[in-house]
């Protein structure tokens, strides 16, 4: 897994794209107030292709952040409303037969867009988030016998409410699992929200400053920031101290993990501080990139028992304390 260092080419180039990203956020910051952390992460996780679960209460511009987003990179949007009676057909679309062919025609679904707005996701059925599984995982979806590609960039943008939860579904460990990170959307303060009232929260003032072309080139440059290996090797002790906390010097939180995260995590991890550094405009990771997105990764994929709950002992506080005790590079 560990590189060579970039050459002084590629230095230069990390330098040049990232700071176009600098200008999107720029853009972005007309319509949005706040939220740049929550902007950072959509960002990171565009460039290394992941997806995103956001939880917030309605009205916190969720779905106003991703348009936004969407208008400065110049990519195609869809916003899917998740219910109890929608259908696997209704997502990834279906076969309709033409009497004027007497032939089945594919009529695809609003899943074929570059990125996607699942709108409270955990109110779909089993068989709506095993749909979008095969299309968060394998970029295509399956309509009667035969497999479609989605298009490059895909990313899903899947919201869930904390506050109502009569009428929803758990989301299987799964699907979870598949979501890059799991980022809170916070209330704005009282000067943010001032700031709010003030401005004209309408996306169209955005310019697109990014292409579909741009997108795949900066992931490709951010693939090629270095890593040591002692960053590698400080990832994997971070993975495995939620996996084995007595070896981390942490046993009072054995009774507190019922599982720790998964490989996938190791590797989000690894993805995710090199985009964060190329963001950064640096070619190399350091330790507080990895710190830096630890939580939003680790978060939801840590399964808690029972007697943290009762506890009222959370992922988040776990976390932090396993980045403090685990030695820094």
């Amino acid at each position: 897994m560990n590189e060579a260092a970039p050459t002084s080419t590629v230095i230069e180039k990390i330098k040049e794209e990232s700071s176009c990203f600098q200008a999107m956020n720029i853009e972005i910051s007309k319509v949005i107030v706040g939220q740049e952390d929550i902007v950072t992460f959509i960002l990171i996780a565009i460039l290394c292709e992941g997806h995103i679960l956001l939880e917030g209460v309605p009205g916190v511009a969720k779905t106003t952040m991703i348009k936004a987003v969407t208008r400065a990179m110049g990519l195609t949007f869809n916003r899917i409303q998740f219910t109890p009676d929608l259908l696997p057909a209704d997502l990834i679309g279906t076969l309709i037969y033409n009497p004027q062919t007497h032939c089945f025609e594919t009529k695809k679904g609003p899943i074929f867009a570059h990125l996607i707005l699942a709108d409270e996701i955990n109110r779909a059925p089993a068989k709506v988030q095993a749909a979008l599984l095969e299309a968060m995982q394998e970029r295509q979806v399956t309509i009667g016998s035969t497999s479609y590609g989605l298009e490059k960039p895909f990313l899903v943008f899947a919201t869930q409410n904390p506050v109502e939860q009569e009428g929803t579904y758990k989301l299987p460990e799964a699907q979870v699992d598949r979501f890059m990170f799991k980022l809170f959307v916070h209330y704005p303060t009282q000067q943010q929200e001032r700031e709010i009232v003030r401005r004209n929260l309408d996306v169209n003032v955005i310019s697109s400053v990014l292409s579909k072309h741009d997108i795949l080139r900066a992931q490709e440059l951010a693939r090629q920031v270095y890593v040591d290996e002692k960053i590698i090797n400080y990832i994997v002790d971070i993975v495995f101290a939620t996996r084995i906390p007595r070896e981390a010097k942490l046993p009072q939180f054995e009774s507190y993990i019922q599982y720790g995260v998964s490989p996938r995590a190791t590797i989000a991890l690894y993805q995710a501080s090199r985009a964060y550094a190329f963001l950064k405009r640096r070619h190399f990771v350091t330790p507080d990139d990895v710190k830096a997105v630890a939580p939003a990764i680790l978060r939801h994929r840590l399964v808690l028992t029972y007697e943290a709950e009762a506890d009222d002992v959370k992922a988040d506080m776990i976390i932090r304390t396993i980045l403090n005790a685990v030695p820094t590079p």
